[in-house]
């Protein structure tokens, strides 16, 4: 079945000035269906978008708006490092979620470093990231929000670069979940357009993901079947008491056997162990549910980190019966919003039909699923995607899922895309272990010298390390 939504061609700007501008210039550059404001923001002054960050070097700050069809409005904001300040580099950065806003704080992370750095609201605007109510009877916008948003910005914030007087030597795009679903859908559409690319935890399989995560979230608001915080507790420790070897994070997911049964209920129901019901949740949880548009078994999640913040109760697994918090609903958002259009669309009612039409009609707009990077490795590019074994947002055999069909369409690909599968991280960061890793300095250092990453050291807030070597 086609999409009913169609992809528009890229934005059109208008030709950049033939002088260099510098930011006081900018006011007499005036882009295609384009409105950009270019401040100064001088060194040391409290950043009005980053609750009051400073930076030791001035700013040149860039608002936009872009409308590429009639119901489009995508705002975009470029920031660029005055004088000495600036690394010579571009960084663009993803979104999360169903976006809604300028991702000011992975922006920062950018500047802090010197980079020229560009983000997006992906072409709407909310203050709640899992609503999409912003889609119904826009299907434009869903097209902005599938790739044309990141797009836009991308050709915005490098013609501003060069009205600017800034040209970089090296562009890069930086993107964790949402982010890592653009990260990927631009070198697989776009593959000129940066030099190296990040994609961390990508929902690369967008329309799949909400369907299993709608299923699981039907399911465990059950009667029996919710999961309380004290038997994540109890789950994790059993987990961690079989696979942990000791440590406070699996080290080795692929040799972990933890059979959830052992802490199974063998008389009074205690926090300690688990119900008829409750276990066959934990189940669907580890084992994937099945797609229905084509019988794929999906990845599960990993044992080890159930009861961690910003695990499995932060993510939509019910630790309520009957309840799911809200501010992680983003199945229910999907299937409404985006699927349904019925805003009173209820996950209890979710059918495999649902499902199939959701990939059916949003797969090509929303899923980076080519295996095809033939594109972005013939201009030089250079990929590293990452992914933490204990994400409970998108499990990670969606990564391995995806560097393997690469493999097969392609070939080996290590001369140009290396995935690291991170013990204990949780969703894009985080985790009982050392999980931080300097991912823009490893991309620089492939990129730039030619010094391709094997392994790379991933630390904790007290120096601790582990080493994490590169899929092969």
């Amino acid at each position: 079945m086609r999409s009913k939504y169609l992809l528009a061609v890229p934005l059109a700007l208008a030709a950049v000035p033939a002088a260099a501008a510098g930011c006081d210039g900018l006011a007499a550059y005036h882009p295609d269906k384009t409105e950009i404001h270019a401040t100064t923001i001088a060194a040391g002054t409290a950043l009005p978008f980053a609750q009051g960050a400073k930076l030791p070097f001035a700013l040149c700050r860039v608002e936009g708006a872009a409308h590429p069809t009639s119901d489009s409005d995508i705002r975009f904001e470029v920031l660029i490092p005055e004088g000495a300040g600036w690394n010579g580099r571009f960084l663009q950065v993803g979104n999360g979620g169903f976006a809604g806003q300028i991702p000011y704080g992975t922006m920062l992370l950018g500047l802090a470093k010197g980079y020229a750095v560009a983000g997006t609201d992906d072409g709407h605007q909310t203050t709640v990231n899992p609503d999409a109510s912003w889609a119904l009877g826009h299907p434009e916008k869903v097209v902005d929000f599938g790739s044309r948003a990141v797009k836009t910005t991308t050709d915005a914030a490098k013609a501003i670069l060069a009205a600017y007087g800034a040209v970089p030597k090296k562009a890069y795009f930086f993107g964790c979940s949402d982010g890592g679903r653009e990260a990927l859908m631009t070198a697989q559409r776009n593959p000129a357009d940066f030099d190296g690319i990040i994609a961390g935890a990508p929902a690369w399989w967008w329309t799949r993901l909400q369907g299993s995560a709608g299923t699981l979230l039907r399911d465990s608001t059950l009667p029996g079947r919710a999961l309380p915080t004290g038997k994540l507790i109890a789950l994790q420790e059993a987990a961690l008491k079989a696979c942990g070897g000791g440590k406070t994070y699996i080290a080795d997911q692929r040799s972990c056997r933890f059979d959830p049964a052992t802490i199974a209920c063998k008389g009074a129901d205690t926090d300690s162990c688990l119900t008829p019901g409750e276990l066959k949740t934990v189940k669907l949880i580890y084992g994937g549910t099945r797609d229905p548009d084509g019988g794929k078994l999906l990845p599960g999640l990993k044992p080890g980190a159930e009861a961690l913040d910003h695990s499995w109760k932060d993510w939509g697994i019910s630790t309520t019966p009957g309840r799911v918090d809200p501010s992680h609903d983003y199945p229910r958002n999907h299937f409404a919003f985006l699927v349904k259009k019925d805003p009173n669309f209820k996950l209890a009612n979710l059918t495999d039909a649902d499902i199939v039409q959701g990939d059916r009609e949003l797969g090509p707009i929303l899923d980076a699923a080519s295996p095809d990077l033939s594109a972005f490795k013939a201009r030089g590019g250079k990929l590293i995607q990452y992914h933490g074994w204990n994400d409970p947002a998108i499990a990670p055999g969606y990564s391995l899922d995806y560097y393997k069909q690469v493999q097969a369409k392609m070939g080996p690909s290590t001369d140009f895309y290396r995935l690291f599968m991170v013990p204990g991280m949780l969703h894009c960061a985080g985790g009982d272990a050392p999980t931080r890793v300097d991912w823009f300095a490893t991309l620089e250092q492939w990129a730039e010298e030619g010094k391709a990453p094997d392994a790379v050291v991933a630390r904790d807030k007290n120096g601790a390390t582990q080493t994490v070597t590169a899929e092969r």
